[in-house]
């Protein structure tokens, strides 16, 4: 696998390990069906429990059975997850830094109890409810209402685009207490009455993902249910910055998955008597993008460090998104090139995870605006206010 600077020669050995967990289930458990899965637009729900078992959700937190591993085994995991496709590392994104690190952080010790051992097991999915179908760049002006009666909350609103809402048994929504004039963390159970998770179908991309809306009308729910220990917009951002972290390193993993395939190609197919390897248009494409890869690389290994030290700024993280994501699209697109007429099948990835990519570049923050927030932090003006 790619690694020109030799970054992971560094790794401890538990570091190691993590990777090369996370390597085998996604060559033994994914690749095997990935491409059925992408045609069918499916989402492989018979992993979601391995991938409990293996450990690959919040492993960087600490207690409640999550082992409390480093941010660079954190990121190695996304990496690798990505390699066999975008829906896959997700799942175990949305899981780990959008349902249990918001419970981690914010929520009770009862909330914690109670849901992050069943989540960090996968005996139980959880989605992320933020945005909403006429917010989605500008989150603060969500219209989902939480209103105060008796001893609980009444939730009305509808969220959007939300990975793992057909499948999940918790949501994290973030809603406007109007009671206290704040934006505050709720714990919805999606067999309330009232919820619906429907199926967002005509996907052209992460169709290996389960997709859906959260629909709220009417939920009722007990004060218990609210996250305790946050409120303003710092709650669900400090989430979204833990996400593009792990998107960071995920973005790598797909790039170099398309490069591998590319390279090997190069070798294999011959063309005027010989592999196209030889050819100088060719080596040209491959070690522009294997310097664009090592770059990245060199930007998730760095947040690593920084996030471990407690130095990691949200616009660095921004920082990084935009980029790794922009040159995982990139190098899906010239690895499909180098590819030919068989680049556009199932059977080869690079189309797989350029589409995979469009969505990758416009979630979690869309590429300009992260463009935005990098750009303020270095002029000191706000672009979008």
């Amino acid at each position: 696998m790619l690694d020109y600077l030799d970054l992971e020669a560094d790794l401890d050995e538990e570091e190691r390990l993590i990777r090369e967990t996370a390597r085998e289930f996604v060559d033994d458990r994914v690749r095997p069906e990935i491409g059925e899965r992408f045609e069918d637009g499916s989402f492989p729900t018979d992993l979601i429990g391995e991938m409990g078992e293996l450990g690959f959700y919040a492993p960087n937190l600490e207690g409640y059975g999550s082992p409390n591993v480093s941010e660079t085994a954190y990121g190695l995991l996304m990496q690798e997850l990505e390699a066999g496709d975008s829906g896959i590392r997700s799942m175990a994104s949305v899981q780990g830094a959008l349902v249990m690190y918001p419970i981690y952080a914010y929520g009770s010790d009862e909330q914690k109890e109670n849901w992050l051992p069943a989540l960090g097991e996968g005996e139980a999915v959880g989605c992320f409810g933020l945005t909403e179908p006429e917010h989605g760049s500008n989150p603060s002006a969500m219209e989902t209402s939480a209103e105060r009666e008796g001893e609980g909350y009444v939730l009305d609103g509808t969220k959007t685009w939300i990975t793992n809402a057909p499948i999940a048994d918790v949501a994290v929504v973030w809603a406007r207490d109007r009671s206290a004039d704040a934006i505050r963390g709720f714990l919805v159970e999606t067999d309330r009455e009232g919820v619906s998770t429907p199926e967002i179908e005509g996907k052209l991309s992460m169709r290996a993902s389960s997709t859906g809306s959260l629909e709220l009308r009417d939920v009722e729910i007990p004060v218990e249910n609210r996250l305790p220990d946050v409120s303003g917009m710092k709650g669900p951002l400090s989430c979204l910055t833990q996400a593009r972290y792990g998107i960071a390193w995920g973005a790598v993993g797909a790039a170099r998955d398309c490069f591998e395939v590319a390279r090997e190609y190069a070798g294999d197919r011959e063309q005027f008597g010989g592999p196209i390897a030889r050819f100088q248009l060719q080596q040209r494409k491959l070690a522009e993008m294997a310097t664009q890869i090592t770059l990245g690389q060199l930007l998730a290994y760095r947040l690593a460090e920084l996030k471990e030290r407690g130095d990691l700024r949200p616009e660095q993280v921004s920082m990084a998104k935009r980029n790794n994501v922009r040159m995982a699209r990139e190098t899906a697109r010239t690895a499909r090139e180098m590819l030919g007429g068989n680049g556009i099948t199932t059977d080869y990835s690079p189309m797989r995870h350029m589409a995979n990519m469009e969505t990758v570049y416009t979630y979690e923050g869309t590429h300009d605006i992260h463009t935005l927030i990098v750009g303020e932090e270095l002029t000191g003006i706000a672009a979008f206010e």
